[in-house]
């Protein structure tokens, strides 16, 4: 039984920048940096990329990816949810004999994480004892609604904080999307990334910025080269 299998989202279509996982990032197709980065765990017994696209395929198993299936057209829609795809990856893998333990789902939409960062969110999963574990980042900022007698702040304004003496109890975090680990049973019984037992692994900043846009990429690109992750 392999306790850890990587499963890489990256599907064709995209509205916001049309071939985004092949789109170049610091030297690389942006799919390759979580490919790279799910290699490197020594953790993770096989990384597969779920895809439709066979130049995805081409590009994964190019740098030490594995792609045993392409995904189903229904599961590649701009509208199709993550956890179906998951669970597609794991039923192949079932059929083929395998039982992973539990799936880490690592979004190409995600490039920058750094050295040991995947490493540390097994150990936080297991050391936990969790069935479920999410990646965040601490949110510094102060939030406000819409109200219907007008704006309302989600944080009393008139003792307004200083960041450094926030307690740690009373922090926010915000979800990156950058790392999710579920373990097999949870994502088939809940049909959901998260349940059970959830624990939280805590990633820099820079780690945490996601790309939705052609913008981002100059964004990110830029954070990669200022902790000399690409040239």
């Amino acid at each position: 039984m392999a306790p850890y299998i990587a499963i890489i989202p990256a599907r064709a279509g995209s509205k916001g920048v049309p071939g985004k996982n092949l789109r170049e990032l610091g030297g690389k197709p942006l799919v390759v940096w979580s490919i790279e980065a799910s290699l490197a765990c020594r953790n993770i017994a096989r990384t597969i990329v779920s895809t439709d696209s066979e130049e995805i395929a081409r590009v994964a198993r190019g740098c030490g990816a594995e792609v045993p299936f392409l995904r189903p057209a229904a599961l590649a829609t701009d509208s199709a949810a993550t956890e179906p795809v998951m669970l597609h990856a794991l039923g192949k893998l079932e059929e083929s004999g395998e039982a992973p333990g539990a799936l880490v789902l690592l979004q190409p939409t995600s490039p920058l994480r750094l050295a040991g960062s995947l490493d540390r969110a097994v150990a936080e999963f297991e050391r936990h004892g969790a069935d479920s574990l999410l990646s965040v980042s601490e949110n510094h900022h102060f939030f406000w609604k819409r109200g219907a007698a007008g704006p309302e702040a989600l944080y009393d304004f008139r003792n307004r904080p200083r960041r450094q003496d926030i307690p740690a109890d009373a922090r926010w975090y915000r979800e990156n999307g950058s790392i999710y680990i579920t373990r097999s049973h949870v994502l088939r019984s809940e049909k959901n990334r998260l349940g059970g037992r959830i624990a939280m692994h805590v990633m820099t900043e820079a780690e945490s910025w996601e790309i939705d846009s052609a913008a981002d990429f100059q964004v990110v690109e830029g954070l990669m080269r200022g902790h000399g992750v690409c040239a």
